[in-house]
């Protein structure tokens, strides 16, 4: 368990070993989730680095090809 203090302006300084836990790095956002039992604290990670993640090998697809997808998929039930 780690503990830290709250100043006058409600800053705090996270102890390194949550830092290095929620791989977070100066700069970086965090997220607050009130919970009954607490308070729950998540790193929020830009999506840009999800770009690359999912491999497509195929050819192109048109933006009409991805739209009449994206229709089929959702009347699928």
């Amino acid at each position: 368990m780690f503990e830290s203090e709250i100043t006058t302006k409600g800053q705090t300084t996270l102890p390194k070993p949550v830092r290095d836990s929620l791989e977070v790095k100066p700069g970086a956002k965090v997220r607050y989730v009130i919970l009954d039992e607490g308070v729950l604290m998540m790193p929020v990670h830009p999506t840009n680095r999800l770009f690359g993640s999912l491999k497509y090998d195929g050819p192109a697809k048109s933006l009409e090809d991805m739209e009449r997808g994206i229709t089929e998929g959702a009347t699928e039930a």
